[in-house]
Protein backbone atom coordinates (compact mmCIF):
# COMPACT_ATOMS: atom_id res chain seq x y z
CA UNK A 1 0.00 0.00 0.00
CA UNK A 2 1.24 3.23 -1.37
CA UNK A 3 0.16 5.84 1.90
CA UNK A 4 -0.04 9.93 1.60
CA UNK A 5 -0.11 11.58 4.78
CA UNK A 6 -1.32 15.29 4.07
CA UNK A 7 0.11 17.97 6.36
CA UNK A 8 3.28 19.48 8.67
CA UNK A 9 2.39 19.12 12.75
CA UNK A 10 3.22 16.93 15.14
CA UNK A 11 0.20 14.57 14.36
CA UNK A 12 1.03 13.65 10.74
CA UNK A 13 4.47 13.13 11.99
CA UNK A 14 2.95 10.56 14.59
CA UNK A 15 0.69 9.25 11.41
CA UNK A 16 4.00 9.15 9.38
CA UNK A 17 5.72 6.55 12.21
CA UNK A 18 3.21 4.56 13.01
CA UNK A 19 2.38 3.81 9.11
CA UNK A 20 6.55 3.05 8.71
CA UNK A 21 6.24 0.68 11.21
CA UNK A 22 3.30 -1.17 9.09
CA UNK A 23 4.77 -4.37 6.69
CA UNK A 24 1.93 -3.63 4.82
CA UNK A 25 3.26 -0.11 3.42
CA UNK A 26 5.27 -0.19 0.54
CA UNK A 27 5.68 3.91 0.06
CA UNK A 28 5.08 6.14 2.14
CA UNK A 29 4.57 10.04 1.66
CA UNK A 30 3.98 13.40 3.17
CA UNK A 31 2.86 16.74 2.13
CA UNK A 32 4.31 19.21 2.97
CA UNK A 33 6.20 17.32 6.26
CA UNK A 34 8.74 18.96 8.23
CA UNK A 35 11.87 18.09 9.46
CA UNK A 36 10.97 15.22 11.17
CA UNK A 37 9.10 13.19 8.38
CA UNK A 38 11.45 13.72 6.32
CA UNK A 39 13.59 11.10 7.80
CA UNK A 40 10.53 8.85 7.65
CA UNK A 41 8.36 9.65 4.69
CA UNK A 42 9.22 11.05 0.86
CA UNK A 43 8.74 15.06 1.05
CA UNK A 44 6.29 15.50 -1.21
CA UNK A 45 4.59 19.22 -2.98
CA UNK A 46 4.40 22.40 -1.17
CA UNK A 47 1.32 24.27 -0.54
CA UNK A 48 -1.60 21.82 -0.11
CA UNK A 49 -4.32 23.95 0.38
CA UNK A 50 -6.03 24.15 -2.17
CA UNK A 51 -8.47 20.26 -2.87
CA UNK A 52 -7.62 19.97 -6.02
CA UNK A 53 -3.80 20.26 -5.97
CA UNK A 54 -3.67 17.13 -3.21
CA UNK A 55 -5.72 15.41 -5.45
CA UNK A 56 -3.38 15.85 -8.48
CA UNK A 57 -0.46 14.85 -6.14
CA UNK A 58 -2.05 11.44 -5.00
CA UNK A 59 -2.85 10.64 -8.78
CA UNK A 60 0.80 11.20 -9.62
CA UNK A 61 2.29 9.50 -6.90
CA UNK A 62 0.30 6.72 -7.33
CA UNK A 63 -1.46 6.59 -3.76
CA UNK A 64 -3.60 3.77 -2.44
CA UNK A 65 -4.67 5.76 0.52
CA UNK A 66 -4.71 9.40 1.45
CA UNK A 67 -4.93 10.63 5.01
CA UNK A 68 -5.90 14.01 5.58
CA UNK A 69 -4.80 15.61 9.06
CA UNK A 70 -5.78 18.97 9.51
CA UNK A 71 -9.42 20.14 9.49
CA UNK A 72 -8.65 23.19 7.12
CA UNK A 73 -8.45 21.05 4.16
CA UNK A 74 -11.26 18.56 4.93
CA UNK A 75 -13.22 21.46 5.48
CA UNK A 76 -12.66 22.83 1.94
CA UNK A 77 -13.51 19.59 0.23
CA UNK A 78 -10.02 17.95 0.05
CA UNK A 79 -11.07 14.44 0.70
CA UNK A 80 -14.17 15.04 -1.96
CA UNK A 81 -11.26 16.01 -4.36
CA UNK A 82 -9.59 12.87 -3.34
CA UNK A 83 -12.49 10.60 -3.32
CA UNK A 84 -13.68 11.66 -7.46
CA UNK A 85 -9.82 10.94 -8.29
CA UNK A 86 -10.63 7.11 -7.43
CA UNK A 87 -8.69 7.01 -4.46
CA UNK A 88 -9.55 6.35 -1.16
CA UNK A 89 -8.91 9.00 1.40
CA UNK A 90 -9.04 8.44 5.21
CA UNK A 91 -11.35 12.32 5.88
CA UNK A 92 -14.39 13.23 5.86
CA UNK A 93 -16.52 15.22 2.88
CA UNK A 94 -16.84 18.86 2.89
CA UNK A 95 -20.49 18.57 4.12
CA UNK A 96 -19.70 15.98 6.89
CA UNK A 97 -16.55 18.25 8.35
CA UNK A 98 -18.87 20.75 9.32
CA UNK A 99 -19.23 19.25 12.40
CA UNK A 100 -16.05 20.97 13.05
CA UNK A 101 -15.94 23.92 10.53
CA UNK A 102 -19.29 24.87 11.91
CA UNK A 103 -20.46 24.85 15.76
CA UNK A 104 -23.61 26.06 14.99
CA UNK A 105 -24.16 23.37 12.57
CA UNK A 106 -22.86 20.58 15.05
CA UNK A 107 -25.55 22.27 17.41
CA UNK A 108 -28.09 21.45 15.48
CA UNK A 109 -27.09 17.77 14.79
CA UNK A 110 -26.82 17.34 18.11
CA UNK A 111 -30.39 18.25 19.14
CA UNK A 112 -31.70 16.22 16.44
CA UNK A 113 -29.74 13.24 17.85
CA UNK A 114 -30.66 14.01 21.41
CA UNK A 115 -26.85 14.31 22.41
CA UNK A 116 -26.17 15.71 25.85
CA UNK A 117 -24.52 19.24 25.33
CA UNK A 118 -24.00 22.44 26.84
CA UNK A 119 -26.91 25.21 26.26
CA UNK A 120 -26.35 27.48 23.02
CA UNK A 121 -26.97 30.79 21.62
CA UNK A 122 -25.57 32.07 18.36
CA UNK A 123 -25.28 35.75 17.97
CA UNK A 124 -24.15 37.49 14.91
CA UNK A 125 -25.25 40.88 15.55
CA UNK A 126 -23.04 42.81 18.31
CA UNK A 127 -26.61 44.94 19.16
CA UNK A 128 -27.79 41.45 20.26
CA UNK A 129 -24.59 40.63 22.30
CA UNK A 130 -25.12 42.62 25.34
CA UNK A 131 -28.31 40.71 25.99
CA UNK A 132 -27.13 37.61 25.22
CA UNK A 133 -24.14 37.26 27.38
CA UNK A 134 -26.62 38.00 30.05
CA UNK A 135 -28.53 35.15 29.26
CA UNK A 136 -25.13 33.09 30.06
CA UNK A 137 -22.86 33.36 32.97
CA UNK A 138 -20.97 33.83 35.43
CA UNK A 139 -18.86 31.85 33.58
CA UNK A 140 -19.00 32.34 30.32
CA UNK A 141 -17.23 30.25 27.25
CA UNK A 142 -17.18 32.62 23.99
CA UNK A 143 -16.78 30.96 20.68
CA UNK A 144 -15.68 31.56 16.86
CA UNK A 145 -18.63 29.53 14.85
CA UNK A 146 -15.58 28.63 12.57
CA UNK A 147 -12.26 26.84 12.44
CA UNK A 148 -9.86 28.71 14.73
CA UNK A 149 -6.54 26.23 15.12
CA UNK A 150 -7.93 25.87 18.81
CA UNK A 151 -7.53 29.71 19.71
CA UNK A 152 -10.81 30.92 19.04
CA UNK A 153 -12.17 29.94 22.64
CA UNK A 154 -12.56 32.51 25.70
CA UNK A 155 -13.63 30.70 29.21
CA UNK A 156 -13.85 33.26 31.45
CA UNK A 157 -15.80 34.70 34.67
CA UNK A 158 -15.06 38.26 33.34
CA UNK A 159 -17.95 39.72 31.42
CA UNK A 160 -15.99 42.41 30.01
CA UNK A 161 -13.69 39.86 28.69
CA UNK A 162 -15.88 37.85 27.32
CA UNK A 163 -17.86 40.90 25.73
CA UNK A 164 -14.14 41.73 24.58
CA UNK A 165 -14.00 38.71 22.62
CA UNK A 166 -17.18 38.14 21.44
CA UNK A 167 -17.42 41.53 19.76
CA UNK A 168 -13.71 40.91 18.40
CA UNK A 169 -15.08 38.13 16.55
CA UNK A 170 -18.43 39.74 15.50
CA UNK A 171 -16.19 42.52 14.13
CA UNK A 172 -13.97 40.42 11.92
CA UNK A 173 -17.17 38.73 10.57
CA UNK A 174 -17.55 35.76 12.42
CA UNK A 175 -20.49 34.37 14.21
CA UNK A 176 -19.94 33.57 17.61
CA UNK A 177 -21.73 30.84 19.95
CA UNK A 178 -21.80 31.19 23.72
CA UNK A 179 -22.40 28.43 25.93
CA UNK A 180 -23.37 27.20 29.53
CA UNK A 181 -19.80 26.56 31.31
CA UNK A 182 -19.70 22.55 31.80
CA UNK A 183 -18.08 21.43 35.20
CA UNK A 184 -16.21 18.29 35.25
CA UNK A 185 -12.77 16.93 33.95
CA UNK A 186 -12.49 17.16 29.59
CA UNK A 187 -12.09 13.97 28.04
CA UNK A 188 -10.87 13.25 24.02
CA UNK A 189 -11.90 10.16 22.36
CA UNK A 190 -11.25 9.07 19.09
CA UNK A 191 -13.68 7.25 16.95
CA UNK A 192 -12.73 5.83 13.58
CA UNK A 193 -16.06 6.09 11.21
CA UNK A 194 -16.64 4.78 8.43
CA UNK A 195 -20.04 5.88 7.26
CA UNK A 196 -21.96 3.66 10.33
CA UNK A 197 -19.20 1.31 12.18
CA UNK A 198 -17.89 3.22 15.10
CA UNK A 199 -14.51 1.89 16.66
CA UNK A 200 -13.31 3.80 19.57
CA UNK A 201 -9.59 4.53 20.34
CA UNK A 202 -8.58 4.77 23.89
CA UNK A 203 -9.51 8.15 25.80
CA UNK A 204 -6.79 10.88 26.41
CA UNK A 205 -7.04 14.82 28.11
CA UNK A 206 -5.35 17.33 26.81
CA UNK A 207 -4.27 20.63 28.43
CA UNK A 208 -5.23 23.58 26.24
CA UNK A 209 -4.20 26.73 28.01
CA UNK A 210 -0.17 28.02 28.03
CA UNK A 211 0.64 27.61 31.97
CA UNK A 212 1.13 25.42 34.30
CA UNK A 213 -2.39 25.46 36.40
CA UNK A 214 -4.57 25.97 33.28
CA UNK A 215 -3.20 29.54 33.65
CA UNK A 216 -2.95 32.10 30.08
CA UNK A 217 -4.71 31.98 26.91
CA UNK A 218 -5.71 28.53 25.35
CA UNK A 219 -3.49 27.04 22.20
CA UNK A 220 -3.69 24.66 19.99
CA UNK A 221 -3.23 21.79 22.93
CA UNK A 222 0.17 22.30 25.00
CA UNK A 223 0.34 18.34 25.93
CA UNK A 224 -1.75 14.99 26.14
CA UNK A 225 -2.07 11.69 28.32
CA UNK A 226 -3.91 8.56 27.47
CA UNK A 227 -5.06 6.65 29.05
CA UNK A 228 -7.32 7.65 31.89
CA UNK A 229 -6.85 5.79 35.07
CA UNK A 230 -9.37 7.95 36.70
CA UNK A 231 -11.88 7.29 34.32
CA UNK A 232 -14.98 4.79 35.16
CA UNK A 233 -14.73 1.49 33.21
CA UNK A 234 -17.57 1.71 31.16
CA UNK A 235 -17.15 5.60 30.05
CA UNK A 236 -15.73 4.63 26.26
CA UNK A 237 -18.88 2.16 25.78
CA UNK A 238 -21.04 4.95 27.22
CA UNK A 239 -19.55 7.90 25.14
CA UNK A 240 -19.94 5.57 22.26
CA UNK A 241 -23.64 4.94 22.72
CA UNK A 242 -25.18 7.92 24.13
CA UNK A 243 -23.07 10.29 21.72
CA UNK A 244 -20.72 9.25 18.84
CA UNK A 245 -23.24 6.70 17.52
CA UNK A 246 -26.21 8.53 17.77
CA UNK A 247 -24.03 11.66 15.92
CA UNK A 248 -23.09 9.19 13.05
CA UNK A 249 -26.73 7.80 12.56
CA UNK A 250 -27.74 11.50 12.43
CA UNK A 251 -25.43 12.61 9.84
CA UNK A 252 -25.96 9.17 8.18
CA UNK A 253 -29.84 10.33 7.84
CA UNK A 254 -29.10 13.43 6.25
CA UNK A 255 -27.39 12.11 3.44
CA UNK A 256 -24.12 13.04 4.31
CA UNK A 257 -22.09 10.07 6.03
CA UNK A 258 -19.30 11.20 8.42
CA UNK A 259 -15.91 8.73 7.14
CA UNK A 260 -12.70 9.04 8.77
CA UNK A 261 -11.69 9.90 12.67
CA UNK A 262 -14.60 11.57 14.62
CA UNK A 263 -13.28 13.56 17.65
CA UNK A 264 -15.51 13.69 20.59
CA UNK A 265 -14.34 16.35 23.60
CA UNK A 266 -16.89 16.21 26.32
CA UNK A 267 -16.78 17.18 30.31
CA UNK A 268 -17.63 14.70 32.80
CA UNK A 269 -20.51 16.37 34.27
CA UNK A 270 -22.20 16.08 37.69
CA UNK A 271 -25.21 15.31 35.19
CA UNK A 272 -22.87 12.29 32.66
CA UNK A 273 -20.77 12.36 29.51
CA UNK A 274 -21.86 16.40 27.83
CA UNK A 275 -20.35 17.20 24.60
CA UNK A 276 -18.12 20.64 24.42
CA UNK A 277 -17.02 19.94 20.66
CA UNK A 278 -16.61 17.60 18.10
CA UNK A 279 -13.51 17.44 15.38
CA UNK A 280 -13.57 16.00 12.20
CA UNK A 281 -9.70 14.90 12.53
CA UNK A 282 -7.31 13.40 14.51
CA UNK A 283 -6.39 15.83 17.54
CA UNK A 284 -2.88 17.11 18.23
CA UNK A 285 -1.66 16.58 21.28
CA UNK A 286 -3.94 13.49 22.05
CA UNK A 287 -2.88 11.59 18.91
CA UNK A 288 0.42 11.48 19.94
CA UNK A 289 0.10 10.02 23.26
CA UNK A 290 -2.92 7.10 21.56
CA UNK A 291 -0.59 6.43 18.60
CA UNK A 292 1.76 5.49 20.49
CA UNK A 293 0.25 2.70 22.41
CA UNK A 294 -1.55 1.43 19.27
CA UNK A 295 -0.06 -2.31 18.14
CA UNK A 296 -2.56 -2.57 15.70
CA UNK A 297 -0.88 -1.79 11.70
CA UNK A 298 -2.66 1.59 11.33
CA UNK A 299 -2.65 1.69 7.42
CA UNK A 300 -4.97 -1.34 7.07
CA UNK A 301 -7.23 0.08 9.83
CA UNK A 302 -7.47 3.57 7.85
CA UNK A 303 -8.00 1.65 4.43
CA UNK A 304 -10.86 -0.05 6.22
CA UNK A 305 -12.52 2.84 6.91
CA UNK A 306 -12.10 5.23 4.18
CA UNK A 307 -13.20 2.09 2.21
CA UNK A 308 -16.39 1.51 4.72
CA UNK A 309 -15.06 -2.30 5.57
CA UNK A 310 -14.34 -0.98 9.58
CA UNK A 311 -17.25 -3.50 10.70
CA UNK A 312 -14.40 -6.64 9.52
CA UNK A 313 -12.09 -5.62 11.62
CA UNK A 314 -10.30 -7.50 14.51
CA UNK A 315 -10.69 -5.86 17.91
CA UNK A 316 -7.65 -3.10 18.02
CA UNK A 317 -4.41 -4.04 19.94
CA UNK A 318 -3.29 -2.04 22.61
CA UNK A 319 0.08 -1.43 24.09
CA UNK A 320 -0.10 -2.15 28.16
CA UNK A 321 0.88 0.97 30.19
CA UNK A 322 0.92 4.76 29.83
CA UNK A 323 1.73 7.38 27.07
CA UNK A 324 2.68 11.10 27.72
CA UNK A 325 2.91 14.17 25.57
CA UNK A 326 4.72 17.37 25.80
CA UNK A 327 4.75 20.40 23.53
CA UNK A 328 7.79 22.21 23.23
CA UNK A 329 6.93 25.86 22.32
CA UNK A 330 8.79 28.40 20.76
CA UNK A 331 9.08 32.41 22.51
CA UNK A 332 6.25 34.08 22.80
CA UNK A 333 3.29 31.54 21.53
CA UNK A 334 0.40 31.18 21.28
CA UNK A 335 1.38 34.85 19.73
CA UNK A 336 3.34 35.65 17.14
CA UNK A 337 6.24 33.18 17.93
CA UNK A 338 9.61 33.48 17.14
CA UNK A 339 11.12 31.11 14.78
CA UNK A 340 14.61 30.41 12.83
CA UNK A 341 15.96 29.19 16.33
CA UNK A 342 18.30 26.30 16.08
CA UNK A 343 17.15 22.94 17.95
CA UNK A 344 19.65 20.60 18.75
CA UNK A 345 18.64 16.49 20.53
CA UNK A 346 15.38 16.91 17.80
CA UNK A 347 16.64 13.27 16.71
CA UNK A 348 16.08 11.54 19.89
CA UNK A 349 13.71 8.74 20.17
CA UNK A 350 10.22 10.21 20.90
CA UNK A 351 10.57 13.84 19.57
CA UNK A 352 7.88 14.07 17.32
CA UNK A 353 8.37 17.37 14.99
CA UNK A 354 5.45 20.02 14.00
CA UNK A 355 7.04 23.87 13.42
CA UNK A 356 10.74 22.50 11.81
CA UNK A 357 12.26 22.87 8.83
CA UNK A 358 15.66 21.58 7.98
CA UNK A 359 18.33 24.23 6.47
CA UNK A 360 20.55 24.25 3.64
CA UNK A 361 23.30 23.55 6.20
CA UNK A 362 21.64 20.59 7.86
CA UNK A 363 20.28 22.48 11.25
CA UNK A 364 16.95 21.81 12.18
CA UNK A 365 15.22 24.77 12.83
CA UNK A 366 12.14 26.61 14.34
CA UNK A 367 9.61 26.95 11.85
CA UNK A 368 6.35 27.28 13.64
CA UNK A 369 4.19 27.58 17.25
CA UNK A 370 4.43 24.69 18.64
CA UNK A 371 7.42 23.64 17.56
CA UNK A 372 7.69 19.77 18.97
CA UNK A 373 5.80 17.21 20.74
CA UNK A 374 7.85 14.91 23.23
CA UNK A 375 6.28 11.60 24.15
CA UNK A 376 7.46 9.34 26.82
CA UNK A 377 5.84 5.61 27.40
CA UNK A 378 5.67 3.49 30.57
CA UNK A 379 3.61 0.71 32.62
CA UNK A 380 1.94 3.60 34.21
CA UNK A 381 1.17 6.77 34.30
CA UNK A 382 3.62 8.64 36.69
CA UNK A 383 6.85 5.80 34.35
CA UNK A 384 5.55 7.50 31.67
CA UNK A 385 5.51 11.20 32.71
CA UNK A 386 8.92 10.54 33.89
CA UNK A 387 10.29 9.48 30.64
CA UNK A 388 8.74 12.56 28.82
CA UNK A 389 10.24 14.93 30.64
CA UNK A 390 13.66 13.34 30.87
CA UNK A 391 12.87 13.61 27.20
CA UNK A 392 12.16 17.10 27.15
CA UNK A 393 15.04 18.00 28.79
CA UNK A 394 17.47 16.82 26.43
CA UNK A 395 15.97 18.74 23.44
CA UNK A 396 16.79 22.61 23.61
CA UNK A 397 15.59 25.32 21.66
CA UNK A 398 16.29 28.90 22.91
CA UNK A 399 13.80 31.11 24.16
CA UNK A 400 11.38 27.72 24.08
CA UNK A 401 8.41 27.44 26.80
CA UNK A 402 6.63 23.98 28.29
CA UNK A 403 4.06 22.93 30.91
CA UNK A 404 5.58 20.89 33.66
CA UNK A 405 2.11 19.68 34.56
CA UNK A 406 0.89 17.55 32.20
CA UNK A 407 -0.33 14.49 33.64
CA UNK A 408 0.61 15.63 37.42
CA UNK A 409 -2.54 15.74 38.51
CA UNK A 410 -3.64 12.72 37.44
CA UNK A 411 -0.90 10.75 38.71
CA UNK A 412 -1.57 12.39 42.04
CA UNK A 413 -5.21 10.97 41.86
CA UNK A 414 -6.63 14.44 43.03
CA UNK A 415 -9.15 14.15 39.51
CA UNK A 416 -12.50 13.58 40.40
CA UNK A 417 -15.76 13.05 39.03
CA UNK A 418 -18.52 15.92 40.04
CA UNK A 419 -21.74 13.77 41.92
CA UNK A 420 -24.86 14.63 41.39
Amino acid sequence: MRVLVIGSGAREHALVLAASHDPAVTALGCAPGNAGTAALAETLGGDMSEPATVAQLAREWKADLVVIGPEAPLVAGTADAVRRAGIACFGPSAEAARIEGSKSFAKDVMAAAKVPTARSEVVDNPAHLDAALRRFGPTWVVKDDGLAAGKGVVVTTDFDTAHKHALTLLDGGHPVVLESFLDGPEVSLFCLVDGRTVVPLLPAQDFKRVGDGDAGPNTGGMGAYAPLPWAPPNLVDDIVATVVQPVVDELAARGIPFSGLLYAGLALTSDGPQVIEFNCRFGDPETQAVLALLRTPIAGLLHATATGTLAGQPPLDWADGAAVTVVLAANNYPGVPRTGDVITGSEAEGVLHAGTRRREDGAVVSHGGRVLSVVGTGPDLRAAREQAYERVAKVHLPGAHHRTDIALRAVRGEIALPTG
